[in-house]
């Protein structure tokens, strides 16, 4: 029963990432592409993650959990952030430098 879920989550996993790199090569705007590789690649490598998590041993079904763990909290955060930047005007934007952060405290 466990190998049903290990294979059934595998092949999940590698369906989301496929359609989400169709996604990467076919979309048009760039946006569209952020949204491809955020949500339908976080899906599917969490998915992955899982599976292995189920096929192996503890030290490392507890290393893949925490990886999609992570991957499933930091990467729609980040695109959700990029996109948002994208709609800013460059004249708006807040620059990033240590530089710029001296020259605005002053």
């Amino acid at each position: 029963m466990i190998a049903v879920l290990i294979n059934a989550l595998a092949l999940l996993g590698a369906g989301f990432t496929l359609i989400a790199a169709i996604g990467m090569v076919r979309l048009p705007h760039p946006l569209w592409r952020m949204h491809a590789a955020a949500k339908a690649g976080t899906l599917g490598a969490g998915m992955l993650l899982t599976a292995v998590a189920l096929a192996a041993p503890l030290s490392v079904a507890s290393r893949a959990l925490a990886a999609a763990l992570f991957l499933v909290l930091t990467a729609p955060v980040a695109a959700h952030v990029l996109a948002r930047q994208v709609g800013v005007p460059a004249a708006q934007r807040r620059r990033f430098e240590p530089q710029a952060r001296l020259e605005e405290a002053a």
